[in-house]
């Protein structure tokens, strides 16, 4: 089983780039490994051949070593699109500086926009807060995946600040499905808190306007589990500090667990069942488990975005 990276341990842009290659070169060959040896990661430049269509493009040296009929793919047949929304408002700092929700999302994107690479696929990046706060283009050259690579790890060297800006989540979707000229896989990471959940409507739909532009949505709904669904915290008084506000309020945990808890789960089942009315998929991960989860989810996604 993958074991978790020690994300404090990246100091430089070289060493994003070798941890991100070694997660992807560890969960290839795991998945080759797997049931799920079936899913491919590498580029396909060809397809079966369709009886009754034209033999133009037929690939005649595949031919006469497979015995098999395959049709040549062209860039615009085989390239998919990807832009990748990271939220960095400062709930994602939470919970330590060396182990956050904002460093896993980090080597998450590193390590799709590395698996993006390997397919030829062209990747874009998005950060956000209460507003966009950087949008690349969307390219699929070398030079662009160094660049993207050099602004995930300029975001590790960003201290939190409290009360700096909230999460809008629902704004900067409804911007960015605007300005996306064609049919593209949209992967969001983002631990969906910053506002009040009767603005959870607002959220929903504007993923489903990116459904309506007809792009592919792939939602990673990242928290600390154990701390943010369970509010597994010792039974004495804490001082709690809203990230988003700078707030505080001092409470005893167990005098409001159940509650806590229960609003969790319906905050997250509501979720989670929107988005699958939407066709999006909805996938809830835990900073303290393997990254597997995640490529997984982002492969499964890419198939269905081509």
């Amino acid at each position: 089983m993958a074991q978790p990276l020690d994300l404090a341990a990246i100091r430089s842009f070289e060493n994003l780039e070798f941890l991100a290659r070694q997660l992807v070169e560890g969960f290839i060959t795991g998945l080759h490994q797997s049931p799920y040896h079936g899913f491919s990661v590498e580029f396909s430049e060809h397809r079966l051949y369709n009886p009754g269509e034209s033999t133009r493009h037929l690939d005649w040296k595949v031919f006469a070593r497979t015995d098999k009929l395959f049709v040549k793919r062209y860039e615009e047949e085989t390239n998919l699109r990807c832009h990748l929304l990271l939220d960095v408002s400062p709930s994602m700092y939470y919970p330590a500086p060396s182990h956050d929700k904002l460093r896993f999302s980090v080597l998450c994107a590193a390590a799709i926009t590395t698996l993006l690479q390997k397919q030829r696929d062209a990747v874009g990046l998005v950060t956000f807060s209460d507003q966009v706060e950087l949008q690349t283009p969307v390219r699929s050259t070398s030079t662009h995946r160094h660049t993207l690579l050099l602004t995930l790890q300029q975001l590790l060297e960003r201290p939190a600040t409290p009360g700096r800006a909230r999460t809008d989540v629902s704004g900067v979707i409804h911007a960015i499905a605007q300005q996306i000229p064609k049919r593209s896989l949209v992967v969001l990471f983002s631990d969906m808190l910053g506002r009040a959940p009767e603005e959870q409507t607002e959220t929903l739909a504007a993923l489903q306007h990116l459904r309506h532009q007809h792009h592919e949505v792939l939602l990673f709904h990242v928290m600390d589990r154990a701390t943010e669904a369970s509010f597994n915290f010792q039974d004495r008084p804490y001082l709690f500090e809203d990230l988003e506000t700078g707030q505080t309020i001092k409470l005893q945990p167990a005098q409001v667990r159940e509650q806590y808890q229960a609003t969790m789960r319906r905050y997250e089942q509501e979720l989670a069942l929107r988005c699958g009315q939407y066709k999006i998929d909805f996938v809830p991960v835990d900073i303290r488990e393997p990254f597997d989860k995640v490529l997984y989810a982002y492969l499964v996604k890419r198939g269905k975005a081509r």
